[in-house]
């Protein structure tokens, strides 16, 4: 093992996949195709394939795929949506971008996410959609969510952004709720090499419209009926997406292993709380993520140790800019507390999980 472990390695992944993604990227460079193409097209179909969708659209960014999705559904002006209070700020925001106020319940300890029980006393007549998002790659409990959902006539939207070939229930992500958003962020278990995103769904009328909004709110023949946006994925980051979406399920293999080896490595550690994995859910492990009293001191213990980690997230979406004072949401502040995200990607030497775990303990 080398003297540093990466909290994550890009480089390592291309290397693995170096010959067939030269490939991929140079038939599109030959092609002279580099937007609108059967790259794209291909793509979308795979995808949606994958996810057990009927259709994919796919967009700039994960925050433009949610953001659409819900433009999508009719939300707007007036409409609240509700959202878990432990996630990135882009749950959040793709609500504010829509006009709708984003409103935060708070999650279950266990496993960070929206806790549904929380979900019905946070209900309005204003209330026009649920966003519960797959944390670290662990789905939500989207059966009881759906429930919810289907007793108060709800549109359901995933946020799947970290969370590509999880399941739930022995059905992918991204094809359980109204509609999923995905973000092919470099880092993301399905990742490109610059940004994207996608909107996954069974309805083909939304899908559509997610398309129209992504191109100007186009109609086609020059109509532009509604204010849009410019959000495209480019037939090079298609290509590349393609070749891993080939691998992905392999690679998520390599991340339950790993999330295994971790968990017997740190089971000794009174003080480690491990990410627990609820009934008829498969994680893919985008993120290990541990909590510790002593989180700050563990983490610099193990940066002086050649440890790389990550704190997911410093701020919660309450406790910063335009949402601040939305709270408070006393299990998600604990748990942004205590959170350490440890090293996790596909090509991570096996043996880190021990090294790891090596450190935490004479870290106080």
């Amino acid at each position: 093992m080398s003297d540093r472990v990466p909290f994550v390695d890009l480089r390592a992944a291309e290397s693995e996949l170096a010959e067939t993604l030269e490939s991929a990227v140079l038939g599109v460079v030959r092609s002279g195709r580099y937007l609108f193409g059967p790259e794209v097209e291909a793509f979308e179909d795979e995808f949606a394939r994958y996810c057990g969708a009927s259709r994919c659209v796919t967009v700039g960014s994960g925050l433009s795929a949610l953001e659409l999705a819900l433009r999508a559904a009719g939300i707007g002006r007036g409409d609240e949506v509700i959202v878990p209070a432990y996630t990135f700020v882009a749950t959040w925001m793709a609500v504010s971008k829509t006009g709708a106020r984003p409103v935060g319940v708070d999650v279950r300890e266990s496993t960070y996410n929206l806790d549904p029980e929380l979900v019905e006393a946070a209900l309005t007549p204003r209330t026009a959609a649920i966003l519960p998002v797959h944390l670290r790659g662990e789905p939500a409990d989207m059966g009881r969510i759906g429930e919810i959902a289907g007793s108060h006539g709800l549109f359901v939207l995933e946020d799947a952004s970290q969370a590509h070939g999880a399941r739930h229930g022995g059905d992918r992500v991204g094809g359980i709720g109204d509609a999923a958003a995905f973000s092919f962020y470099p880092s993301k278990n399905l990742g490109a090499m610059g940004d994207g995103g996608a909107v996954t769904t069974g309805d083909a009328a939304l899908a559509e419209r997610v398309r129209a909004l992504g191109s100007y709110g186009s109609r086609g023949a020059g109509e532009y009926a509604e204010g849009g946006s410019n959000s495209r994925l480019a037939e090079l980051q298609a290509a590349v997406l393609r070749v891993k979406l080939g691998v992905l399920d392999e690679w998520n293999a390599r991340r339950v292993r790993l999330a295994s080896a971790y968990r017997e490595a740190l089971g000794g550690d009174d003080e480690a709380e491990l990410p627990d994995v609820e009934s008829g859910s498969e994680p893919v492990w985008h993120l290990f993520v541990i909590g510790h009293p002593h989180r700050d001191a563990c983490r610099e213990a193990l940066r002086e140790g050649g440890v790389e980690t990550g704190v997911h997230y410093a701020a919660l979406p309450h406790l910063t800019g335009p949402y601040r004072g939305a709270g408070p949401f006393p299990v998600a502040e604990r748990l942004a507390e205590r959170a350490l995200s440890l090293p996790m990607y596909p090509q991570l030497d096996p043996g880190a999980p021990t090294r790891v775990a090596s450190i935490l303990r004479g870290a106080r």
